[in-house]
């Protein structure tokens, strides 16, 4: 009978009762836990709405270029010449033709660059190929130039793409004038200096070159054709005689 008593757990009922004031006691431990998960989790949304909200915003930097694009020059970054135009030659110009006002000196509003394709007549592939190599020159991608009227002389027709061209400004301008001044010109076949008259009596100059392998940047390995190239330098000068002493300054090489 002892023996059924003591099955019947009277005694061992009351030796498991403190194991359960402990599993009650580990019920607020449990919630302190999803507390602080919940708290974890609130936290690492606040993160994420910081770091969407960065991604919304555009950073003041220029973001890294991508594969295969040039990257975006620093914020105080000036071209050679343009330092050269502000330092040496606006002092050089004023004392030469007296100006009263700094503003007054002549400057080089814009660059253009024109390439007409005969051969697209037959091919219209190949105006694709020297817009890709115009842009190469320039730094800038071109748009392609059409035809305005059919000419059935020229087999011409309407709106068929014959040529490129593209219009340097500020940097970009500066940037392409040095490259043409201090490497491109001296590669020239042939080169006995540029016209000294090839202006147009209101300041602006236009030179022509027979093959455009002479810039650095065209492979001569992978150019389909020798392509002529035209370029006109449109200055704020009002006479030939001020824009020939700016281009002068600039070390463009005139024949004498």
């Amino acid at each position: 009978m002892a023996e059924a008593k003591s099955d019947k757990g009277g005694k061992p009922a009351k030796a498991d009762k403190p194991a359960g004031k402990a599993g009650k006691a580990e019920v607020p431990a449990a919630k302190a836990g999803k507390a602080e998960a919940a708290a974890d989790a609130k936290a690492a949304e606040a993160k994420g709405g910081e770091g969407k909200a960065a991604k919304g915003k555009k950073p003041a930097q220029a973001e890294a270029a991508k594969p295969g694009q040039p990257k975006a020059p620093p914020k105080d970054y000036v071209a050679r010449l343009k330092a050269v135009y502000d330092k040496d030659i606006v002092p050089k110009l004023v004392k030469e033709f007296g100006y009263k006002n700094a503003l007054q000196v002549p400057k080089i509003d814009k660059i253009v660059l024109n390439m007409g394709v005969g051969e697209a007549v037959n091919d219209t592939k190949k105006v694709t190929a020297a817009a890709a190599d115009l842009a190469l020159i320039a730094g800038q991608k071109p748009i392609v130039t059409r035809a305005r009227k059919a000419i059935s002389t020229f087999k011409v027709r309407e709106n068929m793409p014959i040529g490129a061209k593209v219009t340097l400004r500020k940097t970009r301008m500066y940037e392409f004038l040095d490259r043409l001044v201090t490497v491109a010109l001296p590669r020239v076949r042939d080169f006995r200096g540029l016209d000294p008259k090839s202006f147009d009596g209101r300041g602006n100059y236009a030179l022509g070159i027979k093959e455009h392998i002479v810039f650095p940047e065209i492979d001569y390995d992978k150019a389909e054709a020798m392509l002529g190239l035209d370029i006109v330098v449109c200055t704020t000068a009002k006479t030939d005689a001020e824009a020939r002493a700016l281009l002068r300054a600039f070390n463009f090489p005139f024949r004498q």
